[in-house]
């Protein structure tokens, strides 16, 4: 495959994912405005919980089929990880109905055990769409994909619009209106849900041609292969959703206080945190391009030169969002609290979760090192030991300090799985990232936000503190620029001495190459 055919897949498998992040942070502000924090806290519950359900009931197979489907008769292997996934997602999903109220009463939501038995609809279509995905991913059928996964977002988005913005608006001036034929005002912010399950629904309506090459035979053999090879990814796989959903999931659990107070908490913690969701999505962009281009790297000389440069670049681009963050908070702030007041209560743990978030995707900038030497070990054992110190830290300091401690534990997790990832890699695969550059670029990152809150601190309209931040941005962005044209003017003299320099010494390519790298970053 041509690395220009590549990026043009990436875009179509990428674009899905990343509209539907981008659209979800926009409704964020939506729900902040329509509902008290109290009100949405069942929705951040929820969501906390649908990511570790999807796990178990996918249990890894859309990655076993991509292992074996080269080695393998395609046809087979389809058809007995369907017949797999069918039955263990009936049985799943019978359970979840079977116990939909005490799962809601263990989730603080006795009055709604239909949310639960919504969640296990959607995870029942959603589970038996993985496999059709994954099949049209294999057979390089992008466009299909796109359009299946583009068309479900919309339908979900046009519905929860529809049905949490414009019908009660409707209902105001004209409750017998026969655009309210659907509509029941009792279920209120559970029509998220159901525009969420309609969404899933067709989504596997429009994949059902995708089941006509599975054949009703299973070969058991085969199934255990790929079991084996797939069972130790759900435990990393919940490993990395104890890091990022469990601080949601357990909150309402060690926080001190009563049910109602720990519920608003928990609403506005969910707002706050999906503010930072913003670098969440450049950094999901960053990956569906650089894992493919990472591994075509792998074979060239100059590979380590080229991942030290592209984590530069990439360092730089995460602390401008940082930047974009943490400087435009009060703007932020106002949107989230246009109608209700209490979600600012939280908005002091952006900056915190957004420079976490930088950590994480240096973290898995700096993973190409176990990818490309087959040690994924390495990988899954950082993944739970971030998982630990997270569920450590929750429950230690949420007691003490509420959403803001479960905001730090987050930092601590992602900041102990960088410097982690890094360690073990310069061992294993030493790469020459300009190590103090990088940390002096996050430094500087962090001064310049500190900077903007001592001045609006002493000055606080909302009119000044959008001034003095666009201001310290630019000179930051400015300021970078200026570094690195210095560098790249450096280099290209450097290339024009270093075939003649390389003719007289004799040095081979790749060690002149690291010298110039290393006196050039």
């Amino acid at each position: 495959m041509s690395i220009k055919k590549l990026a043009g897949q990436t875009l179509w498998y990428g674009l899905p994912t990343i509209t539907s992040r981008f659209i979800g942070y926009i409704l964020n502000f939506s729900l902040a405005y329509l509902y008290h924090a109290v009100d949405t806290a069942d929705i951040v519950t929820i969501y906390a919980i649908i990511p570790f359900l999807n796990i178990l009931f996918t249990y890894g197979v859309e990655t076993g089929y991509f292992r074996f489907v080269q080695n393998k008769n395609k046809n087979e292997l389809y058809s007995t990880l369907n017949i797999s996934i069918l039955i263990t997602t009936i049985l799943f999903t019978a359970l979840l109905l079977f116990f939909s109220q005490e799962l809601a009463n263990a989730t603080f939501m006795p009055t709604h055990p239909e949310y639960f038995r919504w969640i296990a609809w959607i995870i029942f279509f959603d589970t038996l769409s993985t496999l059709p995905f994954a099949k049209l991913r294999q057979e390089n059928r992008p466009r299909k994909y796109a359009f299946v996964r583009i068309l479900s977002i919309v339908i979900n988005v046009l519905l929860v619009v529809y049905f949490l913005g414009v019908c009660p608006a409707i209902a105001d001036k004209d409750p017998n209106s026969p655009l309210l034929l659907f509509y029941d005002p009792s279920i209120g912010i559970g029509y998220y849900l159901i525009g969420n399950l309609i969404g899933s629904m067709v989504t596997f309506i429009l994949l059902l041609n995708e089941f006509k090459t599975i054949h009703f035979s299973f070969n058991g053999k085969l199934w255990k292969e790929v079991m084996k090879y797939s069972y130790p990814l759900i435990i990393v796989g919940l490993g990395g959703m104890i890091n990022e959903m469990l601080s949601r999931l357990v909150y309402q659990y060690v926080v001190p206080i009563s049910p109602l107070e720990a519920k608003e908490q928990l609403g506005i913690f969910g707002a706050n945190y999906r503010l930072a969701v913003l670098i969440t999505i450049f950094i999901q962009m960053f990956r569906m391009a650089a894992e493919p281009f990472f591994f075509n790297q792998s074979q060239k000389e100059n590979a380590k030169n080229t991942y030290a440069r592209v984590m530069k670049f990439f360092v730089i681009a995460c602390c401008c969002m940082f930047l974009v963050v943490g400087l435009y908070l009060d703007l932020f702030q106002k949107l989230l609290t246009l109608k209700y007041s209490e979600y600012g209560e939280g908005i002091h743990i952006v900056p915190i979760l957004a420079l976490g978030n930088v950590f994480l995707g240096i973290y898995y900038n700096l993973s190409v090192w176990y990818k490309l030497t087959n040690n994924n070990l390495y990988g899954a054992a950082i993944t739970i030991a971030g998982a630990v110190i997270t569920v450590v830290l929750n429950i230690w300091w949420i007691p003490l300090f509420g959403y803001t401690g479960s905001a730090w534990a987050t930092f601590c997790c992602y900041f102990f799985m960088m410097v982690s990832s890094y360690a073990l890699g310069q061992k294993f695969y030493p790469i020459p990232y300009a190590r103090k550059k990088l940390i002096a670029y996050l430094l500087l990152a962090v001064i310049v936000y500190l900077i903007h809150q001592s001045l609006i601190y002493l000055y606080h309209p909302v009119w000044f503190s959008i001034t003095t931040a666009t201001i310290l941005l630019l000179m930051f962005i400015l300021f970078i620029a200026r570094i690195e044209k210095k560098r790249i003017s450096k280099t290209t003299y450097d290339r024009q001495i270093f075939w003649s320099y390389a003719r007289s010494t004799g040095r081979t390519k790749t060690t002149i190459a690291v010298k110039l790298y290393q006196n050039t970053n």
